[in-house]
């Protein structure tokens, strides 16, 4: 079975906790490739996003982890690069469905919002949890759509 190869970058408010999840990730076995924040001096999260979003989008990576106080910067800087569509994610039920019903490909996590177990164990949910398609498929095709300028039909 081929490894999952992860991007994974925080910010500094998330550089501790992009740190021990590297750790433990690469311990299971995962491929990391760490886009920094290499310290916890004060950053621009949106230059770290850039860096995942476009590694994932150009499928250099499987999937992608980004981590900042809330999740939210960077889950809105990592989805303006096209074919990403990145999640915050503050529990397992949310990264569950951020992947059977929206093929996420980019987890964000929010340091200041959730701890070491709790970001563990929906990191373990996320990368082990499989796209449905079916009807979600459709979904996530107009997304695209819209990510070239097309207008979707709304049914």
């Amino acid at each position: 079975m081929r490894r999952l190869r992860i991007a994974i970058a925080s910010d500094h408010a998330g550089y501790e906790l992009k740190e021990k999840l590297k750790r433990y990730l690469l311990n299971s076995g995962f491929i990391i490739v760490d886009f920094g924040t290499h310290t916890n001096r004060s950053v621009d999260y949106p230059d770290y996003a850039f860096k995942v979003a476009k590694a994932v989008s150009r499928r250099r990576f499987d999937r992608g982890i980004l981590i900042c106080g809330t999740g939210i910067g960077m889950s809105i800087a990592a989805n303006k690069v096209k074919g990403v569509r990145a999640a915050v994610c503050w529990n397992e039920k949310t990264a569950e469905l951020s992947r059977k019903h929206n093929n996420a490909n980019i987890l964000c996590l929010g340091a200041r919002v959730i701890g070491y177990r709790k970001a563990k164990k929906i990191v373990d949910v996320w990368l082990t949890t499989s796209f449905e398609g079916n009807r979600h498929l459709r979904r996530v095709r107009k997304i695209s759509q819209l990510e070239k300028g097309h207008c979707c039909t709304f049914n």
